[in-house]
């Protein structure tokens, strides 16, 4: 039974940095074979994959924001950090950790935080 859990602040000013993390019971993230992955929905749009980091603390990017976000980790805490650098109103979404599989070529997301609201506003 895993189970993920997302905190951090609500309301974000724009240019200001945000961090956002994930609490996971019931597995390891040091875990082969798992992805652990941050997904933000804006507004009115679809899922967004942001990225995710795997068993070993590597992380990896949508190319759209591997400029503007960075995943570390917590091993002791059982917990992986998302950090956006420089906010802007476009970032203001519900933000989601979620435990990603691959079978094959294919990903699926087998276990989701509940999801966290951001806003970025002054």
């Amino acid at each position: 039974q895993v189970q993920l859990q997302e905190s951090g602040p609500g309301l974000v000013k724009p240019s200001e940095p945000l961090s956002l993390t994930c609490s996971v019971s019931g597995g390891s993230i040091t875990l082969n074979n798992y992805y652990w992955t941050w997904i933000r929905q804006p507004p009115g749009k679809g899922l967004e994959r942001i990225g995710y980091t795997d068993y070993r603390g590597n992380s990896t990017y949508s190319p759209a924001l591997k400029s503007h976000a960075s995943i570390s980790r917590d091993t002791s805490k059982n917990q992986f950090t998302l950090h956006l650098t420089s906010v802007t109103p476009e970032d203001t979404a519900v933000y989601y950790c979620a435990r990603e599989i691959r079978i094959g070529i294919l990903r699926m997301y087998d276990s989701w935080g509940q999801g966290t609201q951001v806003t970025v506003s002054s």
